[in-house]
């Protein structure tokens, strides 16, 4: 049910952002909805500086099984960046986790009373390399 009423909002929300600003709908972009609908992974952000990846592990691993729960970190200091990710083995998992987890106050032990967001992870586009003649200048 939960998954079904996710799927809806956003099938909305993506053909009301695609008509409106090119009055049709592609099917790519329908598709690229549907398959965050079916991933496993999110993406949780807004995390305490405190939590680590198996205290994320906890919280999250009571809505199914998880198969890593991992906090990002500072590479030169250690330090959390403050928001990680969860993957479940299945997807109806990270749909009851996202829509239980989401905007609300975790008072837990695990989460040090933050108030999470949490969402379908997305696939980072590739950061353009630059060179030493990019066009900048000194």
């Amino acid at each position: 049910m939960a998954f079904s009423s996710r799927l809806g909002s956003i099938m909305r929300q993506t053909i009301s952002q695609n008509s409106a600003s090119s009055g049709q709908v592609p099917i790519a972009s329908m598709l690229k909805a549907i398959r965050f609908m079916s991933s496993n992974k999110l993406f949780i952000g807004g995390l305490s500086y405190g939590t680590d990846d198996q205290s994320l592990k906890d919280a999250f691993s009571q809505f199914g099984d998880v198969v890593d729960a991992r906090v990002i970190t500072d590479r030169e200091t250690g330090r959390s960046r403050g928001f990680g990710f969860v993957n479940y083995v299945e997807g109806e998992s990270a749909s009851s986790a996202l829509s239980a987890m989401d905007g609300q106050v975790r008072t837990n032990l695990e989460l040090n009373g933050r108030n999470i967001r949490v969402s379908y992870a997305t696939e980072r586009a590739a950061a353009p390399r630059g060179s030493y003649n990019d066009g900048g200048s000194y």
